[in-house]
């Protein structure tokens, strides 16, 4: 304050600050009972992190739908007219090396085949936007993949904290995934119904599946970082 003057305005305080690793020793632990084993005792020196992942994954499956129609003058040549179409879409299909159930892994063949039968079948088929999903192991896969970028982002840091201080990165000692979360994406089981303005590309990205993961982990530090085989 200035003698005479007007109080100074006082300052807000800082924020405090967030600390995403941090170097602690372990606490000592009670022996465990007789005939009962406990857990395994910890180094005496430790570093404890945690590290997330984001990770994305298209769809690997297409469905599209197809109607046949036919007008003749008799029932049974109306009958036949379809079933000559429905084999040469089947017949299409097969030639292309495409389930002839028309579900679809290679979405550059599911566009070649529709417009093939779009070409010479005219006004008599009509072939419904195809619905873009995700295979159950496709799913499985997504998750064990943002799991394990996750520990190893994780580990990562866990380098990076110890060689700040001049230390040696040793073995996990504890590994736990705290949170995971999926988001976005159809699977087989559960079909959403799509807008018929959407291009190929939006409802590809709108098929699109996301997960994130979590991971809290407790590494041992060795001791000095041997500096002679940083650069080797």
């Amino acid at each position: 304050m200035v003698p005479g003057g007007p109080a100074a305005m006082a300052l807000p305080a800082p924020p405090p600050a967030r600390v995403f690793a941090e170097l602690v020793p372990a606490p000592a632990e009670a022996p465990a009972p007789a005939g009962r084993s406990g857990p395994p005792a910890l180094s005496g020196r430790e570093v404890h992190v945690s590290g997330s992942a984001e990770l994305s994954a298209g769809p690997d499956r297409a469905r599209v739908s197809l109607r046949l129609g036919s007008r003749k003058g008799a029932a049974g040549a109306a009958r036949s007219s379809v079933a000559r179409r429905l084999e040469y879409i089947a017949q299409s299909a097969r030639q292309r090396g495409v389930p002839v159930c028309i579900v679809f892994s290679d979405f550059g063949k599911m566009q070649n085949v529709c417009n093939l039968l779009i070409e010479k079948l005219g006004t008599s088929v009509t072939i419904s936007p195809p619905h873009f999903y995700h295979t159950p192991e496709a799913i499985d896969t997504l998750r064990r993949r943002v799991c394990v970028t996750a520990v190893g982002n994780t580990r990562q840091k866990a380098q990076e904290v110890c060689r700040l201080f001049g230390q040696s990165l040793g073995k996990p000692l504890l590994i736990r995934e705290e949170e995971t979360k999926e988001w976005g994406g159809h699977i087989d089981r559960h079909l959403l119904s799509s807008p018929d303005s959407m291009t190929l590309q939006e409802r590809i990205q709108n098929a699109t599946a996301y997960a994130s993961c979590k991971v809290f982990a407790v590494f041992e530090i060795k001791g000095k970082e041997n500096r002679r085989n940083k650069f080797l």
